[in-house]
């Protein structure tokens, strides 16, 4: 699957290839100039009306906004239409992010969060940890028609997903199963157990080895080591580097979906498989209301996708609709979620390099604004974000620091011999 179809994070965890690599720069050599990048480059920023009805989602969800587009102008529920949005990838086995073929935690067990926000009836629901169910999106808004709670957990909410009818299934797919298996066997010794970015204590990557090999050497080597057993695994030679990737590069997976119709009603959810190998149990931002997503019918709905335990500390949807309550811009609203997140690492690149995370926002007149942490996950490939307004197009995210997350540690050049049959680097 190729990568551009969801956004890559880096977390606490530190594979072989971040032996003798370190963040060196400053904050401010990152950031250009005296401070933060110059506000509202998007049209959070342009004078007049905009234009409704729009969605904006994660990038992931850019092939099912035209049939959501459709029935939210045709006076469909927005928070229906949203539903519509996330579903896709949920019932998609080649999308490994959320839903079917979501990859599993650290187990082989795939778990799924969610939350949705109904802005006309100012209600919520959200469910984490919960397996065996596809369409948690669907599950959560369940929990909001149907119940007189908000969040159900664990096996309570699948049993409940059950007694609302969906179907028990197998969420891990064969391809899911072997890039687990990749990981298990050959790099579970970088699990998520340990002091994380966040610890006083944390130990950054080491900068020597022992070897005499040269760093460049030493990855190369790994990366054609993971190949190899790829292929013991049977993963096909197309497919064999980006599970490489996804084994060194751990990705979390989401997807958010705001949508307002030409009432200015306003909807917003948010589902994942959450983070690659976590432990048994974990929950990230997704299924928190205020985290992952939040949406107040008077002002608007964000979401987020990318380092889960970032965002939880900055309650980051909810700060954006109330930066944007007291007059911020989308856009200003969302860097400023951003700058607590450095603000707590006291711009340390060092441990921000392994953070990425970007917010999808919708206010309730139509502005909208998609900001990012990091540029994108590698060069060439930027954060972005799916509007469809009318007009049906992806635009890229305005990033608070430069560079790419993944620069630190770096995935190194893959050698022209290893691309030639690998179908996502073309």
């Amino acid at each position: 699957m190729p990568f551009s179809r969801r956004d890559f994070v880096k977390t606490s965890v530190v594979g072989a290839l971040a032996t003798g690599v370190g963040a060196q720069a400053s904050l401010a050599s990152n950031l250009g100039g005296n401070g933060w990048p110059s506000q509202d480059s998007s049209n959070a920023s342009q004078s007049g009306s905009f234009k409704r009805p729009i969605i904006v989602c994660a990038n992931n969800g850019y092939a099912h906004l035209e049939d959501a587009f459709v029935f939210l102008k045709g006076g469909g529920d927005t928070l229906d239409a949203a539903l519509k949005v996330v579903k896709g990838p949920e019932d998609d086995p080649k999308d490994d992010s959320v839903g079917l073929g979501g990859l599993p935690n650290e187990e082989g067990v795939v778990e799924l969060d969610a939350c949705c926000m109904h802005g006309p009836t100012r209600r919520a629901g959200s469910v984490g940890g919960v397996r065996n169910i596809k369409n948690v999106s669907l599950v959560s808004n369940a929990v909001m028609q149907h119940t007189g709670h908000v969040m159900l957990v664990g096996e309570g909410a699948e049993r409940f997903a059950v007694a609302m009818g969906f179907p028990r299934e197998n969420l891990l797919t064969e391809h899911s199963r072997k890039i687990w298996l990749l990981w298990k066997e050959f790099h579970s010794t970088d699990d998520w157990w340990g002091p994380g970015l966040a610890d006083p204590h944390w130990p950054p990557p080491a900068s020597k080895t022992t070897s005499d090999k040269p760093q460049a050497e030493l990855r190369e080597d790994r990366i054609r080591n993971l190949q190899a057993r790829a292929a013991d695994l049977g993963i096909p030679p197309e497919l064999q580097l980006a599970a490489v990737r996804t084994v060194l590069f751990p990705p979390t997976g989401t997807i958010h979906c705001s949508a307002l119709n030409d009432k200015g009603e306003i909807s917003g959810c948010t589902t994942t498989s959450g983070l690659a190998f976590k432990l048994s149990g974990r929950c990230g931002d997704s299924p928190i209301i205020g985290a992952g997503c939040y949406t107040d019918q008077d002002v608007g709905s964000a979401g987020a996708t990318g380092s889960g335990e970032e965002n939880i500390k900055v309650a980051g949807a909810h700060t954006i609709v109330e930066n944007m309550r007291h007059g911020m811009s989308p856009q200003e609203a969302g860097l400023d979620a951003l700058k607590r997140i450095v603000r707590n690492y006291n711009g340390d690149l060092n441990r921000l390099r392994f953070i990425d995370m970007t917010y999808y926002i919708l206010r309730k007149d139509g502005a909208y604004a998609g900001v990012s942490l990091w540029e994108g996950y590698s060069k060439g490939n930027p954060h972005k974000i799916a509007i469809h307004d009318g007009t049906h197009r992806a635009e890229v995210a305005v990033n608070l620091l430069k560079g790419y997350s993944q620069e630190f540690p770096p995935f190194p050049e893959i050698p022209e011999d290893l691309k030639k049959d690998s179908e996502y680097l073309k």
